[in-house]
């Protein structure tokens, strides 16, 4: 795709024609929208509340206190607190089950469950009613209750959805915690939210093998005197036949939740009852548990479900995450689900066991919505350089959407030609764990698409680009991300830890009262928002700042690359360089053959430094290319920048059980130590060769040993 061709669809109008049954937001609909939102966006959302069913209505809509001075210490301010719906009661699990069922949608599809390994199975609206309940029914006759912690360390199964399901239908709290984490990873969420009950399985399919779960699991729960049961999900059954047993805590799923009755009736909670804790973390610190509440959460997933991916009966949704990602908690369980829509769950990961298991899913389920991350979108264009095969049926596809960081053009473009045949819209959606559901995404059928640009605020939602003083900057500038006005779909507190609360998100611009989102954006001439990445991913060369995001979109603009990672490395003349790691578009290589990966670099590093050089600027030119055969990413399709900084450093490499292959680290060890190596036998070599320490250990050190998921990420 050349420069020319992406200039051309930047300012094209991609304002898409309404298809047969309109959209459900159009233009007029869309204005009247944002004038309601602006006059009052209190009232706006009290509008989006009332799609749902309310035991209660509230008597309170909004209150706000907040970050602000303390008057008995002004140094010092105050926590912010937030109320939406206040008296207001509900249940979520109703919300997305049983008043389906009630209005005589029961035999509707709710879940086309996939497997890795090829097993499926389908539940209906009134299946799904039938195994919550017995799933609640059997966390009552555990123990849980209102307000107790159930922390969820499952993979994509049916279960899965189920026993979360049953956890928000008790009013209990859940915590849902990636499959592929580390035994102390899930220890801190455990120990964090003293947990009574921990859910998980005999162990799960992973790239086409049977994994033991439950031995980490037990790990986890060495000791815990408030961790009263483990309650086991048998998967993988023979294939792990080994699946070690505490008599009296340890109980089996099929045992007390298949055998309880399937009927329970449900309570109403306040609108504000805690429903989950999802945790976060950035470069340092212990992970953040943020917690979302029960009624302005699901009003704020609910609503922008359904208007931002044009929600209809006839959907099939997909939503590719994993469901410990707060991205699935949205718009694959509750957004989905409390808009009585079809969806496919798929437990796998997209090469197992070939690279086009994912077209293949779209077929099977006529999916017509697909929600990804731009990084597998990348991954697809390497795997499939010449375009996607022509052999899977893509027709049902009439909407696609991406989430999880910025997108480059070259990747929007690809993905709307080839997943939807340049016809569909592409909804680019920013948001967070902490905001709980979308805040800037384009509308389809309303929104001028731009490739690469996330368009604008939702209606309801207002941010700014603004300057370190919290002034707004001018069209065709960059700044910092904010939120300037509340949301239902806020986090309330971080757990037992309201000061962090205050002090990662609100003390910035306390006295503007922003929410500092931690990314940085910049407006184009038209006032549409691009965003840079996170803050903490820019890098500092000679004084200029360059976001990770505009290098590595300037490098997959060349035809040669597929994907690329950059990531800031200490250099001792400009005090940051970059190093670029990409994956060529048609490698070809034997990933194990480093040989091959340097003979690739040879050819490319300068073409590739001249190339960024022209699209940004000399400043840019990255020190170093790697070329690799893979990038560390995380189960969401995140990057772990930093862990590429830290290969290249030879510095401890911390938790990487969040990464979709562990292996890939170790590749990419192996592909810099004979760039080393390399190096140092070449004519004229320095001492110690550019774009390493001293120090540079053989193999990467630490992957968990005392460090405590430092270098966990979490997908928006």
């Amino acid at each position: 795709m050349t420069s020319a061709t992406i200039s051309n669809l930047l300012v094209e109008d991609r304002t898409f024609p309404a298809p047969p049954g309109e959209w459900n937001v159009g233009p007029t609909e869309h204005a009247a929208l944002l004038e309601a939102a602006e006059r009052d966006h209190v009232a706006f959302w009290e509008e989006a509340a009332r799609r749902l069913e309310w035991a209660e209505p509230w008597h309170t809509a909004h209150t706000w206190s907040p970050a602000v001075p303390d008057p008995d210490d002004p140094e010092r301010l105050t926590v912010p607190q937030a109320r939406w719906f206040e008296g207001g009661r509900l249940n979520v699990a109703v919300n997305c089950v049983d008043r389906h069922v009630a209005a005589g949608r029961g035999d509707k599809v709710a879940l086309y469950v996939e497997g890795e390994p090829g097993d499926r199975r389908v539940l209906t609206y009134a299946d799904l009613q039938r195994e919550v309940s017995r799933a609640a029914n059997a966390l009552l006759a555990l123990g849980v209750g209102k307000g107790d912690r159930v922390v969820v360390y499952l993979p994509v199964l049916a279960e899965t959805v189920v026993v979360t399901l049953a956890i928000a239908r008790i009013g209990a709290i859940h915590s849902l915690v990636f499959g592929g984490f580390s035994a102390e990873a899930l220890r801190f969420r455990l120990e964090d939210l003293r947990a009574k009950v921990l859910v998980t399985s005999d162990g799960q399919f992973r790239r086409g093998k049977a994994v033991p779960t439950k031995a980490t699991a037990d790990e986890a729960a060495a000791g815990l005197d408030h961790l009263e049961h483990v309650l086991v999900v048998r998967r993988t059954g023979d294939a792990t036949p080994d699946v070690p047993w505490t008599p009296g805590r340890d109980v089996w799923w099929h045992d007390v939740v298949d055998a309880a009755d399937d009927h329970h009736e449900a309570e109403a909670f306040d609108a504000e009852t805690p429903l989950f804790v999802i945790y976060t973390s950035g470069t340092t610190g212990r992970p953040k548990g943020l917690v979302h509440t029960a009624g302005g959460y699901l009003t704020h997933a609910s609503w922008t479900h359904w208007a931002q991916f044009d929600a209809r009966d006839d959907d099939v949704h997909w939503c590719t995450a994993d469901l410990a990602w707060v991205t699935a908690h949205t718009y694959e369980i509750y957004g989905p689900l409390s808009n009585g829509l079809t969806q496919v769950i798929y437990e796998g990961t997209p090469n197992a066991p070939h690279t086009a298991r994912h077209l293949e899913i779209i077929e099977r389920y006529g999916v017509t919505v697909y929600y990804t991350a731009p990084t597998l979108i990348r991954t697809l264009m390497t795997w499939f350089p010449d375009g996607l095969p022509d052999t899977y049926d893509l027709s049902s596809i009439r909407l696609l959407g991406t989430v999880g960081e910025s997108i480059n053009p070259e990747a929007w473009v690809w993905f709307h030609q080839q997943l939807g045949r340049g016809e569909t819209p592409v909804v680019d959606t920013w948001w967070q764990s902490e905001t709980g559901a979308a805040m800037v995404a384009p509308l389809p059928g309303v929104t001028t698409l731009k490739p690469g640009s996330a368009t604008r605020a939702l209606p309801g939602i207002s941010v700014r680009v603004v300057d370190e003083r919290g002034d707004e900057v001018p069209h065709g500038a960059g700044g910092f991300l904010v939120v300037d006005r509340t949301w239902p779909g806020m986090a309330r507190t971080v757990w037992g830890d309201p000061e962090r609360y205050r002090d990662a998100y609100w003390a910035r611009f306390a006295d503007r009262g922003y929410y500092f989102a931690g990314d940085g954006a910049r407006y184009d001439a038209d006032g549409d928002i691009w965003l840079l990445g996170r803050v903490d991913d820019v890098i500092n060369v000679s004084g200029h700042r360059l976001s990770t995001i505009e290098i590595e979109s300037a490098l997959v603009a060349h035809p040669e690359v597929g994907e690329a990672g950059v990531a800031g490395v200490t250099d001792a003349t400009t005090g940051q360089a970059i190093a670029a790691f990409v994956i060529p578009a048609r490698a070809g290589a034997d990933p194990d053959d480093v040989a091959a990966w340097l003979d690739h670099a040879l050819a490319l590093t300068e073409t590739l430094r001249n190339h960024v050089a022209k699209e940004i600027g000399p400043i840019a030119k990255p020190r170093d290319v790697v070329v690799v055969p893979d990038l560390p990413k995380t189960r969401s399709g995140k990057i772990m920048r930093r862990l590429l900084a830290d290969l290249v450093a030879g510095g401890t490499l911390g938790d990487v059980t969040s990464l979709q292959d562990e292996t890939a680290v170790h590749r990419i060890h192996a592909v810099l130590e004979a760039g080393r190596a390399a190096a140092r036998t070449a004519p004229g070599a320095p001492t110690t060769p550019r774009g390493s320490t001293a120090g540079t250990p053989s193999t990467p050190r630490g992957t968990t040993a005392g460090t405590r998921t430092t270098h966990e990420e979490n997908p928006t």
